[in-house]
């Protein structure tokens, strides 16, 4: 159903509603992401020897890479690696030889990120690291390994686990123009902080935020067939892709007559891409039934193109210093220009304006339509796989 629309996150600010919007910031600040770590306490919050008895800080990090012994009557035989990295053996990977390993292997992309049961994207950045494919081949020759199993640090309280899993073909394989799962460790170009995971996390480009699992400190690879992701446990699609979506900024609920309205919000490109955003303008009077999204009325109604944010002419002074457009993924390394707009994964600003409403009661919604022509929220409608709904503002013209 259609939602009235809540206080905004801050990746979601009001703007003022009678002039022209300059769009917001490309790139979320770390500190303006909105937050929604787990624990308890927080792992962001420990202070101190807590935090590098935790191995919270860049130089007591370390990253375990085991096996999974799983068998099962089906499963006769467990995954197995030529070396493992554990701590116990003193072998575990460090930071300093993880960013080694990104001085041949590194990627940069700008990606959205968005927790599959909060309707609004918590900020974007642009994140840097080194394919997970590439810190596992540090593991020598993998034998019957059919899923990666991680997680991060826990407070070592087995009850707050947060986990999650790949296959190994999502792992090791990625097609031309898609990007790869790895291993992050800077945002807009500096260290990731702690409240943002720091300082290593996993990045998942194409998932919602449970897949891109916070402090990571351990990987398992295992031959057991199923997904352990927390979120698959408490009645989630593990699987379910980043969806193509429109978000309504928060905008007052009255406006003075014969004053332009204008409307401006977020459009997220999901795994099909966006093609644009539309808008549907519904006047109502006393008695008028609600509608659901795929009612007859719903279907009927007239949508009308908002504008989009447009690729910026120069992204000079949208990136960190010292980082070209060309050694981003999604951009053309001949030209720096991106390969789509918006880029896969990530969002841009949008807007439109109404001219000469008469006075009475509106509802306004916005919706996203992808590359496929499928409409928000199609083609994925469950609320298993990420919240979706066509939001509405509901407002009057006095």
């Amino acid at each position: 159903m259609p939602r009235v629309r809540r206080s905004p996150s801050p990746s979601r600010q009001h703007r003022h509603n009678h002039c022209e919007h300059p769009p917001r910031p490309l790139l979320t600040k770390a500190d303006d992401f909105t937050d929604v770590s787990r624990g308890r306490p927080k792992p962001f919050t420990l202070t101190g020897d807590a935090l590098v008895q935790a191995r919270l800080t860049p130089e007591a990090w370390r990253l375990e890479i085991v096996t999974d012994p799983f068998t099962s009557a089906e499963v006769k035989e467990p995954a197995s690696l030529t070396r493992q990295l554990s701590l116990e053996e003193g072998t575990a990977l460090d930071l300093p030889a993880l960013m080694e390993l990104g001085r041949t292997h590194s990627v940069r992309f700008l990606k959205a990120m968005q927790c599959l049961n909060i309707s609004a994207p918590l900020g974007q950045g642009l994140w840097e690291g080194v394919p997970l494919r590439e810190v596992l081949r540090l593991c020598g020759a993998m034998h019957n390994v059919r899923r990666i199993y991680y997680w991060g640090f826990h407070n070592e309280d087995p009850t707050q686990l947060f986990q999650s899993s790949l296959s190994y073909t999502q792992v090791m394989e990625t097609a031309p123009g898609e990007l790869p799962a790895f291993l992050a460790y800077r945002l807009n170009g500096e260290p990731i902080p702690l409240k943002r995971g720091g300082p290593v996390r996993m990045l998942i480009p194409w998932a919602h935020g449970f897949k891109s699992i916070k402090w990571l400190q351990r990987i398992a690879v295992t031959n057991d067939y199923k997904a352990n992701d927390t979120y698959a446990i408490q009645n989630n699609d593990p699987e379910s892709h980043l969806k193509t979506a429109a978000y309504i900024d928060q905008a007052p609920e009255k406006f003075p007559a014969g004053q332009a309205v204008s409307f401006t919000g977020l459009a997220l490109a999901g795994l099909s891409g966006l093609k644009r955003v539309e808008h549907w303008l519904r006047r109502v009077e006393p008695g008028t039934p609600a509608i659901a999204f795929d009612d007859a009325t719903y279907r009927a109604a007239t949508w009308t193109a908002c504008e989009l944010e447009a690729p910026p002419a120069d992204w000079s002074g949208i990136l960190p210093a010292g980082i070209a457009a060309k050694d981003v993924l999604g951009f053309d390394p001949a030209t720096g220009r991106p390969a789509t707009w918006p880029l896969r994964y990530s969002m841009i600003s949008w807007s439109t304006t109404l001219k000469d409403l008469a006075p009475g009661k509106y509802e306004f919604r916005a919706r996203a339509v992808d590359v496929n022509d499928f409409a928000q929220p199609e083609p994925r409608p469950m609320l298993k796989t990420g919240k979706n709904a066509v939001e509405v503002h509901r407002f009057e013209i006095v």
